[in-house]
């Protein structure tokens, strides 16, 4: 299993400004990674990653998660062809969240709904209700062909 260096053994300076990658994992083993599309840097998912699916992601150059309703890694894309080519991975200022900066492969859909993003309702307040409306975004595959549901 891959070993990163312990942030608590960095001081505040090197965490924040220094070159050691030292990543702030949750009590699970997690991090929250925010994938974005290269170029667009439009939103497409939130997973998570342990230190496994990191070093995962760095040597194959492919998103690799870990799926935490699954309990194991999960290759963006592996059953469904929608695989994310890394471009480019980005801690913030404490280690303790990546953005993971992508090439969306296939039909360009990282959703399992089908959709270029997993982000295509708004929730918004309609007549003092609280709802959730359609952005538009039309599914690019049909997932019932895909993953058999």
């Amino acid at each position: 299993m891959t070993q990163f260096t312990d942030p608590r053994t960095l001081s505040k300076a090197d965490l924040e400004s220094g070159s050691i990658f030292a990543p702030k994992f949750d009590a699970n083993g997690l991090v929250t990674a925010l994938t974005v599309e290269a170029g667009s840097n439009e939103v497409l998912m939130v997973a998570h990653m342990n230190a496994e699916a990191i070093a995962e992601t760095l040597r194959s150059g492919h998103a690799t998660y870990w799926s935490r309703s699954r309990g194991k890694l999960w290759k963006k894309g592996e059953t469904s062809g929608e695989l994310q080519e890394l471009v480019e991975l980005r801690t913030d200022c404490d280690q303790d969240a990546l953005v993971v900066v992508v090439r969306q492969t296939g039909h360009g859909a990282a959703c399992h709904t089908g959709r270029k993003s997993c982000f295509y309702r708004r929730v918004e307040m309609i007549d003092g209700d609280i709802r959730l409306s359609d952005t538009g975004d039309a599914p690019l595959f049909d997932p019932e062909e895909v993953y058999g549901r």
